[in-house]
Parts: structure tokens; C-alpha cells; sequence
């Protein structure tokens, strides 16, 4: 049914872009995080509507979100950087390992089943939810980041589930912040520049990826990256994570732990729904 939507189901796809793009820029801007876990669905679901291939609407999905986040990631990053809450420090400890775990995650893309990016994804979101809506300091590792390799080694990994599941990353990093003592506004904000370094490489490699099947892609699509999903989210979110990140910054800690922890109980608790039917 490629190119063949009625009016209606294509008011509700674009409807439904333009939404998941508000929500994009909040999330960034509010949360540190991409807002791949409610992107990627709703693309997917679009791509459903329009005929993409089951084969390839996932990884279309997917590269799709990690495009939509580039522009997103910058604007709540410099609204962050602005009021001096980024840790650049760990920004440049990240740098080339986070690069290279995307790079990775992008080739494992092209072979791992759904079901996998949706586990990782469960257990991650619940263990941090947890932590944050039981506000338990206990709940630390140390008082201070490990040494070099097992930094460099935490940012590979987090480079590599960031590019299976089209997310800024914002998830992991937060969550391996406060385990060693940061505080949740300073993970927050550090996790949005997080999300520029895995977004571009990563929309990049899904581009490649994705490029075999170009016969099996819609059209305005380079590889697994859709320029039309794309074009109907980014400006929204763009305009919406500035907003976001100022909103951050205004809410009392505990305000915004709890606001954090619903979220990715809520994200959990989808992604193990799927699982389960």
C-alpha cells in the first residue's frame, strides 16, 4: 500500500510524527535523554501504515530516531552547557569509546532480533526507575568515577545499546552517574551532549547499513534513515528541548527524580508488554 494512504491515515501519520516531535524535545531537554523510546514506536507504526516491509521497518525505525535526535541532542545540550551544569570532563573520557560502541551496535543492527534491543531495554530502564523513585543515596557504587578503563569500557557499551535501540543514551549514562555520586541534574545535562555523540554516527551508520535495501525502503529514504519521518519530527522537537532543559533546571531534585522514574517505568513497562504478547 506504499504511496497508497487515504487522507485520513495520512492526517493520522502526520499527526502522530508531529506529537512524538513534541515529545522528542521535552524529553531531551528535560530528561537528558534522545527520546528514542517514544519515537522509535511511532515511527514504526507509521511505516507499518504507508507498507514498509516488516523486514525493514524496525531498522528503518531505528535509524530514523538516532537522525531525529542530532538536532534535538545539540539544542538541549547547549541550553545545558549554558547554565555550566555539563561535566565535559566525562564528555571527553566517552568520546572515542561511545563512537565506536555506535559503530558496533550499528553492524549488530543489520542481524539482532526486535526482542533483544526490547530486553536490554526493560531491564536498564526498570534498575534505574527504581533507584530513582526509591531516592535511596545507598544506592551508590562510589563516591567517584572508576579508573580510565573501565570508564572508556561503560562508554562502549553504552555507544552500542544506544545504537541497537535508536536512543541519545540518556538512560545508561544517567543511570551510571548517580551510581557514582553525581548529582541527577549534572547526569542530566551531561547526558544531553551524550546524545550528539551517538546520534551522528549513528544515523550515519544506519545510512550505510541500510543502503542494500534500498529497493525494499520508501521514498526520501538514504538507507535506514526516512527524510520524511525525519522532516515532520525535527522541527517540533527542536523547538520543544529548549523548553525542556529550562524546565529542568527549574524543578526541585526530588520533583525531578520522581518525574524521571515514572517515565522510564512507564517506557519499561511498554517494552515488556511487547515482549509478553
Amino acid at each position: 500500500m506504499l504511496f497508497g494512504l487515504a487522507y485520513l491515515d495520512l492526517f493520522l501519520m502526520a499527526g502522530g510524527l508531529l506529537t512524538a516531535g513534541i515529545a522528542t524535545g521535552m524529553l531531551a531537554g528535560l530528561f537528558g535523554v534522545g527520546g528514542g523510546a517514544i519515537v522509535v514506536p511511532v515511527l514504526y507504526e507509521a511505516f507499518r501504515l504507508i507498507g514498509v516491509e516488516e523486514a525493514v521497518r524496525m531498522p528503518l525505525a531505528v535509524g530514523t530516531s538516532l537522525a531525529i535526535i542530532i538536532p534535538t541532542s545539540i539544542q538541549s545540550y547547549r541550553t545545558h552547557h549554558s547554565k555550566g551544569a555539563v561535566d565535559t570532563s566525562v564528555l571527553k573520557q566517552w568520546a572515542v569509546p561511545v563512537i565506536i560502541g555506535v559503530i558496533i551496535g550499528s553492524v549488530m543492527a543489520r542481524y539482532a532480533p526486535a526482542s533483544v534491543f526490547k530486553i536490554v531495554f526493560v531491564v536498564v530502564a526498570t534498575l534505574s526507575a527504581a533507584k530513582l523513585l526509591f531516592a535511596s543515596d545507598k544506592w551508590k557504587i562510589a563516591d567517584d568515577f572508576p579508573g580510565g578503563l573501565i570508564m572508556r569500557l561503560y562508554g562502549g557499551l553504552i555507544g552500542v545499546f544506544s545504537a541497537l535501540m535508536g536512543i541519545g543514551g540518556g538512560q545508561l549514562s544517567n543511570l551510571f552517574m548517580t551510581f557514582f555520586g553525581r548529582p541527577i541534574h549534572q547526569a542530566i545535562a551531561t547526558s544531553s551532549g551524550l546524545g550528539v555523540l551517538i546520534s551522528i554516527p549513528g544515523a550515519l551508520g544506519y545510512v550505510f547499513a541500510g543502503w542494500p535495501y534500498m529497493a525494499q525502503l520508501p521514498p526520501l529514504s538514504i538507507g535506514y534513515v526516512s527524510l520524511l519521518g525525519a522532516a515532520m519530527v525535527v522541527p517540533t522537537s527542536m523547538i520543544f528541548a529548549p523548553i525542556g532543559a529550562r524546565l529542568s533546571h527549574r524543578m526541585p531534585k526530588r520533583r525531578l527524580e520522581i518525574a524521571f522514574g515514572l517515565f522510564l517505568s512507564a517506557v519499561a513497562l511498554r517494552f515488556l508488554y511487547s515482549l509478553l504478547t
